[in-house]
C-alpha cells in the first residue's frame, strides 16, 4: 500500500512511524519535516498528504502534528478525505469500520512507540464496515464534499 505521511516536526515518533510503515511493507511518501526541503507547516504538509489520498496517488495517509488536531483539520478540508484523530487502538478501529476513514491523524506529543504500534495494528486490521447506517453516513459526508447535501 502507498501511504502518504506528513509531520510538521522531525520527532522520534514521526521517524518511528515511517520505519513501522516501511517494516510492514508499505511504500511511504514523506512530507513536511520528513522530507528535506519540504514545507513543514502542519497545514501545508497535512494538505499535501491528504491530496495524495484524494487524487489516488496514495491509498491512505498518516498526518501528524503536536496534538494531531491541526493536521486532522487541514486534511479534512480536502474533498474526499475522511481524517480521524486517533489516540488509541479502539478509536482507530472504529474510524476505519464506522467512518471509512482514509487518513489517520496522530499527535506527536502523547503517542508513545507501543501506542503507535497498537494504533497501526488496529487501523490496518479494520476496514470499512457493511452496516447500512454507517454506509449511509459515509455517503452523506461524501455529498457534503460535493456541496450537494441537503440541510
Amino acid at each position: 500500500m502507498r501511504i502518504s505521511v506528513s509531520s510538521d516536526m522531525d520527532e522520534p515518533v514521526a521517524r518511528l512511524l515511517v520505519e513501522e510503515l516501511r517494516g510492514r511493507g508499505h511504500e511511504v511518501l514523506p512530507h513536511g519535516a520528513l522530507r528535506p526541503g519540504a514545507d513543514p507547516r502542519w497545514a501545508v504538509c497535512s494538505e499535501r498528504a491528504a491530496r495524495e489520498v484524494a487524487s489516488g496517488t496514495a491509498d491512505q495517509a498518516v498526518v501528524c502534528c503536536w496534538t494531531g488536531t491541526g493536521a486532522s483539520i487541514a486534511a479534512n478540508k480536502v474533498p474526499g478525505v475522511r481524517a480521524a484523530l486517533c489516540t488509541d487502538a479502539y478509536t482507530a478501529e472504529g474510524a476505519r469500520r464506522w467512518n471509512d476513514a482514509n487518513v489517520l491523524a496522530l499527535g506527536l506529543r502523547l503517542t508513545s512507540a507501543p501506542l503507535l504500534r497498537e494504533i497501526l495494528d488496529a487501523w490496518f486490521a479494520a476496514g470499512p464496515g457493511e452496516d447500512a447506517e454507517d454506509r449511509d453516513n459515509v455517503a452523506h459526508v461524501e455529498r457534503l464534499d460535493l456541496g450537494r447535501a441537503a440541510p
